[in-house]
């Protein structure tokens, strides 16, 4: 059997929808648990579009479509999704219901997935499509799984148990401090959907979301410290059954659902951001009282406990050893010709295998050369491939998720000689990299207090980035996790407004983009630590740096670094050649510490 073309794909999901009596249908990049990265069962967009990003929605009419996307991926999904057949929306600029709003007529009826959108959502579409007449319903099946032929069924791979020498604290203390949080509201149960909190209360991780550590799962957790986990039973081995105790009671997956109609009288705590629409359904339609908060793990689980922090240095030592020793080999061989993008990224790859700790990669490798690299959240493929060439920049962001920590780190290197503009561009891409390294800040400072110091340096020459400039990361777990954030609070994105506390792990990734030629992003993850300042009126925090690998000597240009920032990149350096030397034969240290010389100072009278 051919495979259908996308036109044929969305034509044959239209004559789905009219055999179902709608006249339109709202797919997201989304699963039943509101999951940033979804298992191949829930990629429908990328089945019916070719969009192979984290981010993105769908509206379908029987004239038209459109995809929607924010501005990581406005080159992107030009690139992967065809122009004739849906229009190319931004957003936060526009919105599904803008659009709809706009095209829908009085009388249509436009179709969602309850169990792949949020209540808020759906409400706030409802609105916007009553204003034109028109109607959203909720539907009992999915119609792209209706004509998704060789859809995969969902992971039935085994859950295995994160051992406290890991996690630091044991899965029954972090029932009792939800307990003792529902107590404290009154409440009698928290309805846990997202796949990461449940991975951290429950101690235990999984295969089922490509690059996440997580099972698929639905919890409910009550004031008296039990808990209903809802898993597939082919899931569960012995061993993870004994782990959970007599506590937690097992159930199937396909219970959940059913199970909700039992909290009828009960107090339920459910998080808005991250329950879809038919969870508030079912609690509503079976009388339960339902109280709108965030889900409990959410805080604790990014607060890192000093054994997951221990953990995590000790990962991004071992994954810095690879990442140079990439660098490395890179230095040598690219300027030869021969390389792209694929055959980068399989051996950045087989470097982080040597360790013989690497459990998966933490995100699908953006291996970027030229002006691939102007693609924030480019994802290589055979069609997309591009060699790696003299006179260009390669972008390599890339992480390894490993049983003690998870990694992410962006370096950018230039192949044969960099040109003055790319200089400057990385220069002040690494004077705000540097500033946000070193601030120091006062207790409850939100993570869009700090943003402009990443962007000060590109602001002054009239540029910026269309993304955010640090997002948290997990105990192996989620590259990506909340609540945490550094970015603009414009647009309503989740986290700017959360403060930061000691122990969270945030990225701190700058960058600078120029369509068309190239790409520049310099990250390490970070800390944040409590600072003892002399004659300190209040407590103050700043952030450690726990991600070891050179930053491109060549590509700095020291007239634009003041000799603190100076100071701070032979530091970084110094700190380099100490931790990953150790774990590297005698050629690769030479290299190494040539790497992470000191920088040649510009004459003070050039400094800025």
């Amino acid at each position: 059997m051919s495979t259908p073309s996308h036109s044929d794909r969305l034509a044959r999901l239209r004559a789905e929808l009219t055999a179902r009596g709608l006249d339109g249908f709202v797919i997201p990049i989304s699963d039943e648990h509101m999951s940033e990265y979804v298992g191949a069962y829930a990629q429908r967009l990328a089945w019916l579009t070719g969009f192979g990003g984290s981010a993105g929605t769908v509206a379908v009419l029987p004239d038209k479509a459109a995809i929607f996307v924010d501005g990581r991926y406005t080159v992107q999904v030009r690139d992967q999704v065809d122009g004739t057949l849906y229009d190319y929306v931004g957003v936060p600029q526009s919105s599904v219901a803008e659009w709809l709003g706009a095209n829908v007529a009085a009388g249509q009826t436009i179709g969602y997935d309850p169990w792949l959108h949020g209540l808020d959502w759906a409400r706030g579409l409802a609105r916007a499509l009553a204003a034109k007449g028109a109607e959203l319903v909720a539907v009992a099946d999915n119609p792209v799984d209706a004509v998704w032929d060789d859809q995969p069924a969902p992971s039935d791979a085994p859950v295995s148990i994160h051992d406290i020498e890991l996690a630091g604290r044991s899965a029954a203390d972090k029932r009792d401090i939800i307990a003792d949080w529902l107590k404290a509201r009154g409440l009698d149960t928290t309805v846990m959907t997202a796949l990461d909190s449940i991975a951290w209360t429950f101690n235990i991780r999984g295969t089922d979301v490509s690059h996440t550590p997580v099972g698929l799962a639905f919890a409910l957790l009550h004031a008296d410290a039990t808990a209903d986990l809802f898993i597939a039973p082919e899931k569960v081995t012995d061993a993870v059954r004994a782990h959970l105790g007599n506590s937690v009671r097992i159930h199937d997956r396909d219970a959940f659902e059913a199970a909700l109609a039992d909290l009828a009288g009960k107090r339920v705590a459910v998080d808005p951001d991250r329950a879809v629409a038919a969870i508030f359904t079912a609690l509503e339609a079976a009388g339960a009282q339902i109280a709108r908060h965030r889900d409990p793990a959410v805080l604790p689980k990014a607060i890192k406990n000093d054994t997951e922090l221990d953990g995590t240095r000790a990962a991004h030592v071992r994954d810095g050893v690879a990442v140079a020793r990439f660098l490395r080999w890179m230095e040598e061989l690219a300027p030869q010709g021969g390389l792209d993008e694929l055959a980068a990224a399989a051996k950045l790859r087989a470097f982080r295998d040597e360790s013989g700790a690497l459990v998966d990669l933490s995100f699908d490798t953006i291996s970027a050369a030229g002006p691939n690299g102007a693609l924030p959240h480019y994802k290589v493929d055979e069609t997309t491939n591009r060699a790696i060439e003299t006179g260009t920049l390669y972008l390599v962001d890339s992480g390894g998720q490993y049983a003690d920590g998870t990694t992410d780190i962006t370096r950018t290197i230039a192949i044969g000689q960099p040109t003055a503009e790319m200089r400057r561009r990385f220069t002040q891409v690494l004077k705000g990299h540097i500033a946000l390294a070193t601030a120091r800040f006062p207790s409850g400072t939100r993570g869009s207090q700090l943003d402009i110091l990443a962007r000060q340096y590109l602001w002054a020459d009239g540029v910026d980035y269309a993304h955010g400039t640090g997002h948290g990361v997990g105990a192996y777990l989620a590259v990506h996790e909340g609540p945490q954030r550094i970015a603009k609070p414009a647009g309503g994105q989740a986290g700017t407004e959360e403060p930061l506390h000691a122990g969270m792990i945030l990225s701190n990734e700058p960058g600078y983009y120029k369509a068309g030629h190239f790409g520049i992003r310099i990250e390490n993850l970070v800390v944040v630590v409590p600072q003892a300042i002399a004659g300190a009126e209040e407590a103050m925090l700043g952030f450690e740096t726990i991600t070891f690998a050179p930053i491109a000597r060549d590509l700095v240009d020291a007239a634009l670094l003041s000799p603190a920032e100076a100071d701070w990149l032979d530091a970084y350096h110094a700190a380099v050649q100490e931790k990953l030397a150790p774990g590297m034969d005698a050629a690769e240290r030479d290299w190494l510490a040539a790497a992470c010389a000191p920088i040649d100072r510009a004459p003070a009278a050039l400094a800025a």
